[in-house]
């Protein structure tokens, strides 16, 4: 069920995403990318947009602790850090710890060996507890601001039928599904656990430098008869080390974006195949098209395992890199002390802590070794969903009239029903589709819509429905009039019949004898006994039961305009006649414009317009009454003009 736009745009629910918490940070991507500079070439405009896109995210991401995002966000996230800090503590008191035991033993104190022996335990408990709380909390927010970001996400997606228009326009936001189900889980996840590791990495590094430059201090060694002293040799290895490290994950995994964000896309084309198979089992089990439908799955699938062999190559490398940074990390610490613990001004405790201290420095400073494939795969799963986002931005600038023409949404001026003022219908890059149209639909018309294949009917009804955004001038509706649109292939939603009777409305909205009787009009008494059953309805009725049921749907809607897009294009002669005759009688007051090609549907109609493709767009050629009524208003000034001009000069 459809409101007209006009009544439509106070109730609204707000868009997340456009303006930042504190309202003035616009989400419109910068001049160059909207009008892009004739200087660059594809591949840097390309990249100037991927450079963007993170930014793009973050702009929509960051309102989760806004003004409008989630009363936890903050509370959950003051938590974590607080949570961070304490478990430093507590692996700084081990770190000490690990010291006073080995030097308790190395000097054989039994009294000293016991009584941290019941120390360790405590710093154990609470050491676990910290970090099954760190867990609690990093998921919390985690779970909040996917929920959170997905809401604003599917809000704008589904608003106006953007849904419907971004399969009209171009951009990259292939397989929306695939990216708000899963890329957006990656995005919100990873940063979390990335901010997490790095504060607590930084604290570690700070706490444990000042330990190994507390225990280490300088070291001195004599080259060819020179002394030179390393203040603070333990903190200098250790950053030296992860650097090494560092950088050498840098080199070896530089790629590891762009193959993370092919595999992704690899994987939903993969998906989407499979979903379009599902989706018409019927039509290809009919013309016997597995084969074909396997080569195509075969092809997906295999590009699938070679975007895998690309990411196997790239974790083999960044594999080597951290794993051999690991065993060699622990060992590195011991031979720099050695040679003080050998002369005697290192006690083993210090050495075992040294080496503790220098393990967790070192890993503090290798973080990024660890986790690099895991910020490659956020980068591009963010870049995915920001690229929908992007799509979704520009609908909404359109919306907003910035840019190319919108069509406009209003209200009628006196008792018409419906009005098309200065209307013109264009493709999303200003292709003209419908040229400039004036036509007037007075309350109880039946109006029919006709032409040739490809002369823009149906683009023109959906731009009377408020789907097809682009053009001009305006479609103007009869204030608090209620629209309903019966499209040639019915949507039949999952769960129960009643269900897909009922829809969009709620299934219990309306009684079981009621939609009963609304399938029994419509010639379906033999599903009236599965009312409440649940099955794949999609599937198992057939063209014409999906196009009655439409009817029974409108039916129980009683709306007052209708809207008919080609809807009994499954039906035959006597069927179709039986449907049109039904809305007649049960009906009277509704008014209708119909899509269609029968001429025999005109006996249901009071009017008729013809199009006709001309050059710069359809026109209307022809207004027809059907059946001749006093006093009707008919096309304007403008198109009566059109009519009675020759059509050459058209």
């Amino acid at each position: 069920m459809h409101k007209p736009a006009a009544k439509r745009e106070q109730d609204k629910p707000p868009i997340v995403g456009i303006e930042g918490e504190n309202g003035d940070d616009v989400a419109a991507p910068p001049p160059e990318l909207l009008e892009p500079d004739p200087e660059l070439s594809p591949e840097e405009a390309e990249q100037a947009r991927k450079d963007y896109l993170l930014t793009r995210f973050w702009i929509s991401a960051r309102g989760f602790w806004g003004r409008s995002g989630d009363r936890l966000a903050w509370p959950f996230s003051i938590g974590l850090g607080l949570l961070i800090i304490l478990t430093v503590g507590f692996q700084y008191g081990i770190n000490v710890w690990n010291r006073a035991i080995f030097d308790a033993i190395e000097q054989r104190d039994a009294a000293s060996v016991f009584h941290l022996t019941a120390l360790f335990f405590p710093l154990a408990i609470g050491s676990l507890v910290l970090g099954v709380a760190q867990v609690f909390a990093r998921m919390g927010i985690q779970r909040r601001w996917r929920a959170w970001l997905t809401a604003s996400v599917l809000t704008r997606w589904l608003a106006n039928g953007r849904y419907y228009q971004l399969n009209l326009v171009g951009g990259d936001h292939e397989n929306p599904e695939y990216r708000i189900a899963e890329d957006l889980r990656v995005a919100t996840d990873s940063p979390v656990d990335f901010l997490a590791g790095v504060t607590s990495a930084l604290l570690s590094a700070v706490t444990f430098i000042v330990v190994l430059w507390t225990i280490g201090g300088a070291l001195t060694v004599t080259l060819s008869g020179t002394s030179i002293t390393i203040p603070g040799f333990l903190v200098i290895a250790a950053m030296l080390y992860a650097a090494i490290a560092s950088g050498s994950i840098l080199v070896i995994g530089r790629r590891f974006v762009q193959v993370s964000e092919d595999k992704n896309q690899a994987e939903a084309d993969f998906r989407y195949t499979l979903t379009r198979v599902r989706e018409n089992g019927e039509s290809i089990a009919l013309l016997g098209g597995e084969e074909e439908e396997r080569d195509g799955i075969d092809r997906n699938f295999t590009s699938v395992i070679r975007q895998w062999a690309r990411l196997a190559g790239q974790h083999m490398r960044t594999t080597l890199v951290s794993q051999g940074s690991s065993l060699v990390a622990p060992v590195v610490p011991l031979l720099l002390c050695a040679p003080k613990f050998l002369d005697g001004s290192m006690t083993l405790g210090q050495v075992m802590q040294a080496a503790s201290a220098f393990t967790i420095v070192q890993s503090a400073f290798g973080w990024l070794v660890d986790n690099y494939p895991r910020l490659a795969d956020w980068n591009a799963c963010a870049r995915r969903i920001a690229s929908l986002m992007m799509s979704l931005d520009g609908l909404e600038r359109a919306e907003q009239g910035d840019g190319l023409g919108r069509i406009q949404r209003g209200e009628t001026r006196n008792d018409a029903m419906l009005e098309l003022h200065d209307l013109s219908v264009t493709l999303d890059d200003g292709t003209a589709v419908v040229g400039e149209t004036e036509v007037v639909i007075e309350s109880g018309e039946r109006l029919l819509v006709a032409g040739e294949s490809g002369t823009g009917k149906s683009t023109l009804v959906r731009a009377i429905a408020g789907l097809w955004p682009w053009g001009g001038g305006s479609v103007n509706f009869h204030p608090d009039r209620r629209l309903f649109m019966l499209p040639q292939r019915p949507y039949v939603p999952s769960g129960s019949l009643r269900r897909a009777v009922a829809y969009p409305g709620a299934a219990d909205h309306w009684t079981v004898d009621e939609i009963g009787g609304a399938l029994h009009k419509v010639g379906l008494d033999h599903l009236k006994e599965k009312i409440e059953e649940e099955g794949p309805w999609d599937q198992t009725l057939s063209g014409g039961e999906k196009q009655r049921l439409a009817f029974a749907r409108l039916l129980l809607h009683n709306p007052d305009i209708v809207v008919l897009d080609e809807a009994t294009s499954a039906l035959d002669e006597k069927s179709q006649d039986r449907m049109m005759k039904m809305v007649t009688d049960e009906l009277p007051k509704a008014t209708i414009v119909s899509v269609a090609h029968r001429a025999e549907l005109e006996a249901f109609h009071s009017r008729k317009i013809v199009l006709e493709r001309r050059k710069g767009g359809a026109k209307l050629v022809s207004d027809i009454d059907l059946i001749p009524r006093k006093g009707k208003r008919r096309l304007l000034g403008r198109f009566l003009r059109q009519r009675k001009a020759p059509k050459k000069a058209a």
